[in-house]
């Protein structure tokens, strides 16, 4: 029998330019998704976010405007899925992480493909009409580091914490700078994160109420598929109106969503579908000495082989 099969998605910070490029141009089921994708999205914004993001002449350069990253990750993720399902494989349970918990949204069945790139596209939009520049800042430190170093919670606000020795934090980028001279004098590894906003944090609260007239619009179906929530850490039956500013508001629990999905079962295959692979690592670091679970990256930013997915299936369990 096969394990519990965990889709994992991921938000801000797993782009890259060129991100599916190989799988777009070799797989047609996923090229057929990002460009009826596309077409939406060009209908929203008046062009091409495909364009945008497969252009050779930004190859190399950091992909953080927010009026593409955020849609072209969701295309991104959105197409793999379909990809897997093509393929025989389906989720049991769904981990979205910030702008990640749309795609898991769908896939659940809580709203429509359409309705989800809609609320991204104005999330974007909203973002940048209405908030301040920020940064983020990913540190590889046990998270009480933030309560106990007065440099670090007094230059920023907690924005995720992803695994015992992994958290970001979300402020101002002069702020933020400020805790890297702390970081660098106490050998403390850390990482900006390719983002032009202070997700997770008071940066983004002039945005509230625009958004949330957004949302309100909507109605929001019960998940079909257990639907783990990196807010609370917990499954969710009912999805609030407000939910998706939470995501975005709220500091990203996502070492505590997979304990919690460990207490319950400690025998799954954790696969992660953003461009960037970062959270089937943390998925790994979350996992108990007795756990039998495992995780898999179906991509990184090294490399996107269509093998490497046929390889990750089998694995699996499911033969497509």
């Amino acid at each position: 029998m096969s394990k519990p099969v965990i889709f994992l998605f991921s938000g801000q910070g797993s782009q890259s330019y060129q991100m599916g490029a190989e799988i777009y141009h070799h797989d047609a089921i996923f090229r057929m998704w990002m460009d009826k994708l596309d077409e939406i999205a060009t209908d929203l914004m008046g062009e091409s976010v495909i364009r945008y993001v497969y252009d050779e002449k930004e190859r190399h350069a950091v992909f953080d405007q927010l009026k593409y990253s955020h849609p072209a990750i969701f295309m991104f993720e959105y197409s793999l899925v379909q990809l897997l399902l093509e393929r025989g494989l389906e989720p049991d349970f769904v981990i979205g992480a910030s702008l990640g918990e749309f795609t898991s949204a769908v896939v659940a069945g809580v709203i429509d493909v359409e309705v989800a790139l809609h609320l991204i596209i104005k999330q974007a939009a909203v973002l940048e009409s209405y908030c301040p520049d920020g940064a983020m800042l990913a540190i590889l430190g046990a998270p009480n580091l933030y309560h106990q170093v007065g440099l670090i919670n007094k230059n920023s606000e907690i924005a995720a914490i992803n695994y015992h020795s992994h958290f970001v934090v979300s402020g101002k980028k002069q702020n933020l700078e400020q805790i890297v001279l702390g970081l660098k004098r106490d050998s403390i590894p850390y990482q900006f994160l390719p983002v032009s906003k202070g997700f997770h944090s008071s940066l983004i609260e002039s945005a509230k109420s625009v958004y949330l007239s957004y949302l309100y619009a909507e109605a929001y179906r019960r998940p079909q598929i257990p639907f783990i929530s990196c807010v609370t850490g917990r499954s969710l039956k009912e999805i609030p109106e407000d939910y998706f500013w939470q995501v975005m508001r709220k500091p990203i629990m996502f070492r505590k969503a997979i304990v919690e999905l460990e207490k319950r079962q400690d025998n799954n295959t954790y696969i992660d579908l953003s461009a960037s692979g970062t959270l089937a690592t943390f998925t790994k670091y979350n996992l108990g000495k007795q756990s039998r679970s495992c995780s898999f990256a179906l991509c990184t930013p090294f490399g996107q082989k269509l093998n490497r997915i046929e390889r990750i299936i089998l694995k699996a369990g499911i033969r497509g």
